[in-house]
């Protein structure tokens, strides 16, 4: 069973048990300040899991294409990726462990297919310390799943990762019970550190194991004396995880939620990957004809230039996808991170040697992958390809500019090879070669010196990204709702001031500010700002009333007119915001979202506390995101 056919099954299966099938989010989230990307499959389920109601009911399943920009330096092993599927199901409320470990025994051994002797379990060993029990529960479903196939699942108590080299894999041995730090599940990731009001639970990971050999000398040093299902030297893969929301943190510890949620997430490509009994996940129908092409293209073979391979096949993977829901690249954000992807594969393929027309016989196959089963792709193809094209051509202009520069300088060290790659995107290996060839010479301890520099910037962009993520649950305070309401106000107004053609791109809103992305070809003329600062001032003072209610998609985007933001996807129902004056016969906005709001727009006017002085919405800032693109800071002040 290949990759397609794997997503496919899942999403059947769980809707012949009762399961609605929802879509995907976007890689960017809109309005949603947590997150540069969409990270997990929970992200977009957040406010539901927390109490919220979906539309679509209390049995949900999607697959949610993901993406994790502080991968980006791991691609290159068997087994990281920045861009990756997560199968997902959902239970609000609803069933519990009893039916979901079951369904996803049936599913990953009856289904897909996976040799019940590599498949390994892990639970919840318990934490004393804040009076929560040992997960015997969910050790119990799966001893007896393992004796319905006759086989032989001993529990073991490991513990830490770190006792888990002591333990091993006995013989026998399926189910192992680790620690809280490794499953427990709270989105600030430890249970240390949950404050109170958070939710959180046990979770129960699968693991597939592809052999089991001894550990080497040199495995031994870097890992452990023995491997166990947690070990990080590829015998083991986790391929998924059911988390059971289950607890609350409150002042005097832990306690139990009124409704237990089931949150579980697998990584299509792992189990891809299991299915082929292959720990190389390049090797799926997803990942393996970038590969070909590859290969093709180059006369290299993959067992030759596997990194490089590896690399550019997850970048242009992500890439396409980030292009599909309207990332342009960029020197901000998320325009930031597709433009390091592109560079980086157009670098990688220096060393294949391919140097030109690179992308446009690349992308192709990408969108041949993907397009019969997210079907945005086939619709919005020559875009994406011209977005990916257009940048690598300037990336090439970028790069005979830094010949020039390199050819300035009278050494080649660690520093001025760094220079090279940060600001040209020189592979260092390339800036050494171009120096001997106009007699440049190289610094002895120049590879010591650039790792150095490479290591600065990594430990500057883990900083920067740290508490980023912290679940996908957007701002929720009062400042929140106003900015949140005051982006909707300025949206249509711009559509009324600039035309038709202005179609949200993406916005970020925090306590402080909002920022809009909207399609625009030119800058707009202050008295363009003018008008649309004075029409969204009007409406604050209108007082309009702010409601919603759920409408068939169709109906409320072809019938209703509803606004969407570009890249969003929708299922059958979607949530309409409306935005009208009394006795009005037509409301001033109407779009679709998901909140949070006020109820009315003269809320976002209410003076700041010790003043009477109503606030204003005032636009700070109109600066260009990208090309075509157009950026907006906007206040109430």
């Amino acid at each position: 069973m290949n990759a397609q056919d794997i997503r496919n099954k899942y999403l059947e299966f769980f809707a012949a048990h009762g399961h609605r099938v929802i879509p995907r989010a976007p890689l960017v989230l809109q309005n949603d300040p947590t997150t540069l990307f969409t990270g997990s499959g929970m992200q977009q389920l957040m406010p539901y899991l927390l109490g919220e109601t979906h539309p679509q009911g209390v049995r949900l399943v999607d697959s949610q294409p993901s993406f994790r920009a502080q991968d980006i330096e791991e691609v290159g092993d068997n087994r990281h990726t920045t861009f990756f599927e997560m199968l997902g199901n959902w239970s609000l409320g609803d069933y519990f462990k009893a039916e979901q470990l079951p369904w996803m025994f049936e599913f990953m051994i009856d289904v897909v297919g996976l040799d019940i002797n590599k498949f390994y379990v892990t639970c919840f060993i318990g934490d004393e310390a804040n009076g929560i029990p040992k997960d015997t529960d969910s050790g119990e479903i799966w001893k007896k799943l393992y004796a319905s196939k006759s086989v032989e699942a001993g529990e073991v108590e490991v513990g830490s990762e770190a006792d888990g080299y002591q333990v091993g894999t006995p013989a026998g041995k399926r189910i192992f019970y680790y620690d809280a730090s490794k499953n427990w599940w709270c989105r600030g990731g430890k249970i240390a550190d949950m404050p109170v009001g958070e939710p959180g639970g046990p979770d129960s990971e699968m693991f597939y194991r592809f052999d089991d050999r001894p550990h080497t000398e040199a495995e031994k040093k870097q890992y452990g004396e023995l491997c166990h299902p947690n070990c990080d030297c590829g015998q083991f893969m986790e391929i998924g995880n059911n988390v059971f929301m289950e607890y609350v943190r409150r002042e005097a510890g832990f306690e139990k939620l009124p409704a237990q949620n089931v949150d579980q997430g697998a990584g299509l490509e792992r189990i891809a990957a299991a299915a082929l009994d292959d720990p190389d996940v390049f090797k799926i129908s997803l990942l393996w004809p970038i590969v070909e092409k590859l290969q093709q293209i180059s006369g290299k073979s993959y067992e030759s230039h596997t990194n490089s391979m590896r690399v550019i096949g997850d970048h242009l993977r992500g890439a396409t996808f980030l292009a599909v829901d309207g990332v342009v690249p960029s020197n901000k954000e998320q325009g930031y991170v597709m433009r390091r992807l592109l560079r980086r594969a157009i670098r990688f393929a220096f060393d294949l040697g391919v140097e030109q027309n690179f992308l446009e016989q690349v992308v192709p196959v990408i969108a041949d992958l993907y397009q019969a089963d997210y079907p945005e792709i086939a619709e919005n193809r020559d875009t994406i390809i011209q977005t990916l094209v257009k940048e690598e051509k300037a990336f090439r202009q970028t790069l005979r500019k830094g010949v020039k520069e390199e050819e300035k300088l009278k050494l080649l060290d660690g520093a001025e090879l760094f220079k090279l790659y940060d600001t040209y995107g020189f592979p260092v290996e390339l800036s050494v070669e171009e120096g001997f060839k106009l007699g440049i010479p190289v610094a002895e301890n120049w590879r010591e010196e650039f790792d150095a520099k490479m290591k600065e910037q990594r430990e500057r962009s883990q900083t920067a990204a740290k508490g980023v993520f912290k679940g996908g649950l957007g701002g929720q305070t009062e400042q929140h709702k106003k900015y949140h309401t005051a982006t909707h106000l300025m949206y249509q107004s711009l559509r009324t001031v600039l035309g038709d053609h202005v179609i949200q791109h993406g916005s970020n809103i925090t306590e402080e500010r909002l920022r809009f992305d909207f399609d625009h070809p030119e800058k707009m003329t202050p008295e363009q700002i003018k008008q649309v600062e004075d029409m969204v001032n009007e409406q604050i003072d209108a007082d309009l009333k702010v409601s919603f209610a759920e409408y068939p998609t169709k109906v409320a985007r072809e019938e209703m007119g509803a606004l969407g933001a570009f890249g969003d996807r929708y299922g059958d129902t979607v949530k309409v915001y409306k935005m009208i004056a009394d006795g009005a016969d037509k409301p001033f906005s109407f779009e679709i979202c998901g909140g949070p709001h006020v109820d009315h727009t003269g809320q976002l006017a209410q003076p700041a506390a010790g003043t009477d002085k109503l606030k204003r919405f005032k636009i700070l800032k109109e600066e260009s995101s990208s090309a075509g693109i157009r950026r907006i800071k906007a206040v109430l002040q």
